[in-house]
């Protein structure tokens, strides 16, 4: 499988630390992926979104789908962290969650709606937290014996959404769209 394809931004590669600068910003990057997603679909017809973005992967459509089903996840994760001593998260199959009714065949005008709401809400928390809450951890059930520090999973979902928007962008610039 090409790497460049199936990670176009390059692999997530935890930080050793995260600084208040780049806090701000992997949070600028969160703010602004809605209308990035926006502009990276922006023109594309029904065939184009249920093409994959490459080979065994999928659909331009699913990713769409894909990115608010998992900050939805992320923002839970947060507010959990944010208010019980290092909680347990529950995980989902996001490859099951993807071949739903809804993300296989659903208009993207609903994810992308629902990812800017999110989005909004998401990140007037995240610029109201202090060091002290980007230090609160929660445990992920696939990753035992680690505490997944906030500030960490705040640059992983940066990079998730620069990731998936770059899939789509790249599928454009390799297609011609």
């Amino acid at each position: 499988m090409n790497d460049e394809l199936r990670y176009p931004v390059g692999r997530f590669e935890p930080p050793a630390s995260v600084t208040p600068a780049d806090r701000a910003g992997f949070i600028d990057v969160i703010a602004n992926a809605p209308a990035r997603m926006r502009a990276a679909v922006a023109g594309l017809d029904d065939s184009q979104l249920d093409a994959p973005y490459r080979p065994g992967g999928w659909t331009v459509r699913q990713v769409v789908h894909h990115v608010p089903d998992s900050h939805m996840n992320a923002y839970v994760r947060f507010r959990l962290a944010l208010t019980e001593p290092n909680p347990v998260i529950r995980p989902y199959n996001e490859a099951d969650w993807a071949q739903l009714p809804d993300a296989r065949s659903g208009p993207v005008a609903y994810s992308l709606a629902l990812l800017e709401s999110l989005h909004a809400r998401w990140v007037a928390l995240l610029r109201a937290m202090t060091d002290e809450d980007f230090a609160r951890t929660y445990r992920h059930p696939d990753q035992p014996g680690r505490d997944l520090p906030l500030s960490e999973v705040l640059a992983n979902y940066a990079w998730h959404s620069r990731h998936h928007v770059a899939h789509i962008t790249r599928l454009r610039d390799r297609m011609g769209w």
